[in-house]
Formats: structure tokens, C-alpha cells, sequence
């Protein structure tokens, strides 16, 4: 039976002092799991997620979603009376999450070791490019600056060839806002047993580089030098894209011997058989261009009526417009209708919380509200 009266995260309080992305992300996690998230904003510089287009229902998309089940308070971090009042608010808002330089919250006096002072049970995340400490860390940077520094854009894309864009922000997202909600409620489990609070400090570089993994232990424990194109999973096999007829791309990632088996026999391959498994560098190319030859022989269309009903880990390239549309997307509930007020029935469709409980449910109460829009 789903619990709708009492969301996994009820009871949390947290007090959001981030801005576009990397925070409100993560906030917008736990709000969706019934944590009770105020949003406090500049009065005068506004987010920048704010006026970032597209606009549906006289809003940014982005903020829209972004900071939806969260309310917005409008204050003056320059202005004492209203540091004293987020002092106040401490004792109760017993989670802090911000995404300033180092040393900023310090200066306003509204640092750890302050508000632990006033909270010894407080949870105090800081998510910054390159964490509260070493000699970059007060240094500005993007996403894009993340992943290169880490070693991610370095060992992906094609040999001889300038890094691909992403078309997600890897080290803002996976780095930054997931490892910063896995921080928050591992800080959470362990104040039941402590009773103590403590300072989680999130640096999408160091998050982004433990996202290398597999090429990562590689390189680190074996030595061997990871670039583009020289991994099994980043373009030294068949594992890859490949065009077909009408210039659209399907993904085959067909590595075990029973998908390479399906693989050979779908495209009338055997060759591949005697190769594909124990595939050696000089025999890639070869590989590579008889797979990419079958495939350019017909339709995007031909290919995904063909592998939906083989089991071969084939799969075509989506657009994110067909993605959103697609039946997966329709049977797993990426999509969910969020009221634009909470309990009115105008909505605007909005990506999904996207984990699934046996018991429990997410809430969407609302969508982004106007900067100051509620009081504390």
C-alpha cells in the first residue's frame, strides 16, 4: 500500500541558500521526498535559473521545476536583522545547504561553526567547484571546467579529436547534487546514533572524478594511460553509435557472447563472431566498418522494428523530444502533472521524481514560486 501521508523524507528541515543548478537540484530531491525546503533568496540578484528561457506559465522552465515543493524568502544576507533571523531559524531548519565560495557564509557569520553553535545537530552541506580546501578553491569554474580537470572529457570522445559537449552537466549533477543528497541523509542517519550534526563539503571535482570508475582503477592501481577511444567502453570496441540510411544513429552495445551471437545474426555478420569477444587493436577498425557498412544499409525505422523484438542491447538514439514521448517514458512515469499553486488545478508537466518505492510516494505540491513569496 503507497504512503501518501507520510512522504520517506517528512520531517526534515531545510533552509537552501544555492542558486542554478548543482543545489537546487539536490534540494528539489529531497523536497519531492517530503522534506519541508525554504529557499532563500537575494531581493536583488535574482537566480539566473530565473530568466534562463524557456518560459511556460510566465515562468523559466528550469526554475520551474527546479525549485518546485520549496518555498521562497526573500532576504538581505547584507542586512543584520535578517542574519538574526536565519539565526532564529536554525534552531529548527536543522539542514543547511549552500553553494557560495569558501569563507562567504563565514563573513556573514552564518559559517558551521557558528550556526553549530546555536545547533549542534545541524547538517551543513557546502557544494563548491573544487571543495573548502587546496589551492583551488577559491577558484570560479562551470561544469565543463569540472570534467576537464577531473580526467572525464580527457578519456572520452574520438582520438585526435576536441572533446565532445555533453549535452547534461555531468559534475554538476551526478557530482555535485546527487553526491550532496547521498552527504546530507548519510549525515542524517548518523546524528540518530551520534546526536551531533556535522559540515559535508561537496566538491564537484573531486564527485566527478570518482565518477571515472572503471578507467579510473585502471589507471590509478595498473598504470595504463586512459585517452579516448582505448577503453572497451569508450570506443576501442564495436561498443559505439553507428549511422543508419537516413542519418539518425542507433547504439549497439552488444558485448557478452549471447548478444554479439544475436548481433552477428541480426546483420548477417558471422565474422564478427570470431572477433567481436576477444576483439584486438588491429582489429577494431575492421570490426567497426563492417557493423557501420550493415547498418548504413537501412532506415532508422527498419533497425528499431528489428532489435525491439531481439533481446541484443540495441537500441536507437532518441531525441529528448521522443525520449519524453516515448512508451518507456509513458510506462515508468518520467512525466508527472505539478500544480502551478498548490491546490489548484492548473499544471504544468514536469520531469518526475524518478525512484520508486514499495510504500512511499514523492509529493508535488507546486511548482517554483516568486521570489519572496513566503514568510518566515
Amino acid at each position: 500500500m503507497v504512503n501518501q501521508s507520510f512522504p520517506p523524507l517528512s520531517g526534515l528541515k531545510i533552509l537552501d541558500f544555492s542558486t542554478l543548478l548543482p543545489g537546487p537540484f539536490a534540494t528539489l530531491m529531497l523536497a519531492d521526498l517530503g522534506a519541508d525546503v525554504i529557499h532563500v533568496e537575494s531581493p536583488s540578484r535574482m537566480d539566473l535559473v530565473r530568466i534562463m528561457p524557456p518560459y511556460a506559465d510566465g515562468q523559466a522552465t528550469a526554475h520551474a521545476y527546479l525549485n518546485r515543493n520549496k518555498r521562497s524568502v526573500a532576504m538581505d544576507l547584507k542586512d543584520p536583522a535578517n542574519i538574526q533571523k536565519i539565526k532564529e531559524l536554525v534552531s529548527e531548519y536543522d539542514i543547511i545547504v549552500e553553494q557560495f565560495r569558501p569563507n562567504v557564509m563565514a563573513r556573514l557569520g552564518l559559517d558551521y561553526e557558528a550556526l553549530s553553535q546555536i545547533n549542534p545537530r545541524l547538517i551543513y552541506c557546502s557544494i563548491t567547484g573544487y571543495g573548502q580546501t587546496g589551492s583551488y578553491k577559491d577558484r570560479a569554474g562551470h561544469d565543463i571546467n569540472y570534467i576537464s580537470l577531473s580526467g572525464i572529457a580527457g578519456h572520452s570522445g574520438r582520438i585526435n579529436e576536441r572533446p565532445p559537449a555533453m549535452g547534461i552537466q555531468i559534475a554538476d549533477v551526478a557530482g555535485g547534487s546527487l553526491h550532496a543528497v547521498i552527504g546530507i541523509l548519510a549525515a542524517v542517519i548518523e546524528r540518530q546514533t551520534s546526536g551531533q550534526g556535522q559540515h559535508v563539503d561537496i566538491s564537484m571535482t573531486d564527485c566527478a572524478f570518482s565518477l571515472n570508475t572503471m578507467a579510473g582503477a585502471a589507471q590509478v592501481a595498473g598504470g595504463e594511460q586512459q585517452g579516448p577511444e582505448q577503453g572497451m567502453l569508450n570506443g576501442a570496441t564495436f561498443y559505439d553509435y553507428y549511422q543508419t540510411q537516413d542519418g539518425r544513429h542507433i547504439s549497439i552495445g552488444s558485448l557478452e557472447p549471447q548478444f554479439l551471437m544475436g548481433l552477428a545474426q541480426a546483420l548477417a555478420l558471422p565474422e564478427i563472431l570470431s572477433l567481436g569477444s576477444s576483439l584486438q587493436p588491429e582489429d577494431r577498425a575492421s570490426v567497426r566498418a563492417m557493423i557501420q557498412k550493415a547498418i548504413a544499409e537501412h532506415s532508422f525505422e527498419y533497425w528499431n522494428q528489428l532489435f525491439a523484438a531481439l533481446d541484443v542491447c540495441v537500441e536507437p538514439v532518441l531525441s529528448l523530444a521522443e525520449a519524453v514521448n516515448s512508451q518507456l517514458a509513458t510506462e515508468r512515469g518520467w512525466l508527472v502533472d505539478v500544480p502551478l499553486v498548490a491546490d489548484q488545478p492548473q499544471t504544468q508537466k514536469q520531469l518526475a521524481h524518478p525512484i520508486k518505492y514499495s510504500r512511499s510516494q514523492p509529493v508535488y505540491r507546486f511548482m517554483g514560486r516568486a521570489v519572496g513569496a513566503d514568510e518566515v
